[in-house]
């Protein structure tokens, strides 16, 4: 043993002989409570540099004739970088956590400007953002029977159920449940889940969506955000999912939420106009995806209706216009749509290769509409509905990576500019202990 190491050993027994008994016996206790072996820390993340081939100016669909020859504009992304770590505790009991970095985080920094009168600055220095994604606590009686409680992932269509990079060729999550549902969903509630011979189910109740954070552009997506330090529930909803994997090599589910989600704010409305407002929102999704023989075949239908539309809209044009405030005062669609379905083969599986070497070629469509507008509507703001379809590789050199790039086209009505888009990303999902 080095000399160092005795000496810390030696400095450790003086201390904790120093120690009353009681105080001894909690270290001991302590040092039994927590086990490498029960520690599981993992993450994913994802970089993508995209080459946009139109014009990203704010008019370029209400002036779509001005920006027809734009050059376009080029970016690079941190989509998201996400560290999780869980721990077994023992007699059933377990925790779960992941902090997500979306968009490279938020860099803010206070400084002195030294070329003016030495004044302090506060600096934006970089967008994006920090969220605690999931935070919870599971009692688990049996493979048939768990409870999850805490901040949990609505697993709610295709793309929140498998949202790591890993699980999709797109560089980015796919378009059309992306824009139109909050993903990754995660909220603070009650999960109930299990497992029952070819069967799942989860069933879940959560805060409902706030009717003041709907768009045109993104229907219900921004439901799920706050503005504030904690999130509003005056109302909650419920969430269900059913997974089924009876068939061999293939997966089906369906999904659905429902909840009220007018008042579901800070600031409410009591007057009389708006007291039998509910602004029910009701989401349903299916689902299926294949895997055999180096073909992976994918597929997804969303649907959602917002009651009393109209109304809301209303409501949300008129809110508060304080510069501060968080409402986008936007008209909000009856319904909204997504679809979508991609076909994959791996060209290197005839070679057979050493390891997990894995070449997709892909082919994706997508088509959304975020705004399918209630009767009587004025705005139809008809660049809302949308075709995507994109070709693209996926190279796997071990499980845990890939290696992406592809070429995707949105193609809108006539009156609007095409968007052609070229993509390229690296992304890793793994697990850092066993």
């Amino acid at each position: 043993m080095k000399p160092k190491t005795i000496a810390k050993c030696a400095l450790l027994g003086l201390a904790l002989s120093a120690m009353p008994l009681q105080a001894q016996n909690k270290v001991n206790d302590s040092t039994k409570f927590f086990s490498l072996s029960r520690l599981t820390v993992g993450g994913y993340g994802e970089a993508v540099y995209t080459r946009n081939f139109y014009s990203d100016n704010m008019f370029r669909y209400s002036h779509a004739e001005r920006y027809k020859d734009a050059k376009g504009h080029g970016r690079v992304d941190l989509p998201h970088v996400v560290i999780n770590m869980g721990y077994d505790f023992g007699k059933g009991w377990t925790m779960g956590s992941e902090i997500e970095f979306e968009h490279g985080g938020n860099e803010v920094a206070v400084e002195i400007e030294a070329e003016e009168t030495g004044e302090f600055e506060h600096e934006i220095e970089r967008g994006g953002e920090v969220a605690l994604e999931q935070f919870w606590i599971q009692k688990s009686f049996g493979k048939g029977f768990n409870i999850r409680m805490g901040h949990i992932i609505v697993s709610i269509g295709q793309t929140n159920n498998a949202h790591l990079p890993t699980e999709f060729f797109t560089c980015y999550r796919p378009e059309g449940e992306f824009n139109i549902l909050p993903c990754t969903w995660h909220e603070t509630g009650i999960s109930l889940w299990g497992k029952v011979g070819n069967w799942r189910y989860e069933a879940m109740v959560i805060p409902a969506l706030n009717s003041n954070m709907f768009t045109n552009a993104n229907w219900v997506k921004n439901g799920s955000a706050s503005g504030y330090e904690f999130r509003v529930a005056n109302n909650l909803a419920g969430a269900l999912r059913i997974d089924n994997y009876s068939i061999p090599n293939f997966h089906w589910a369906v999904s659905g939420y429902v909840g009220n989600t007018f008042n579901n704010d800070l600031v409410t409305n009591e007057s009389e106009r708006y007291k039998d407002v509910k602004g029910t929102v009701v989401v349903g999704t299916a689902e299926f995806d294949f895997k055999a023989n180096g073909f992976v075949l994918r597929g997804n239908f969303d649907y959602g209706h917002l009651g009393e539309a109209a109304t809301i809209s209303s409501y949300n044009k008129n809110q508060n216009h304080q510069s501060f405030s968080p409402y986008p005062r936007s008209l909000v669609g009856e319904a909204a749509m997504a679809c979508g379905g991609e076909i994959a083969y791996d060209i290197l599986r005839p070679m057979k290769p050493k390891g997990d070497q894995k070449l997709y070629l892909f082919g994706r469509y997508d088509y959304y509409d975020s705004y399918i507008p209630y009767e009587g509507a004025l705005s139809l703001y008809e660049w809302t509905e949308r075709h995507i379809m994109t070709l693209g590789v996926n190279y796997y050199p071990i499980k845990q990576v890939v290696i992406k790039a592809e070429y995707a086209k949105r193609f809108l009505k006539e009156q609007y500019n095409d968007e052609p888009a070229f993509s390229l990303g690296v992304a890793y999902s793994g697990f850092f202990t066993r």
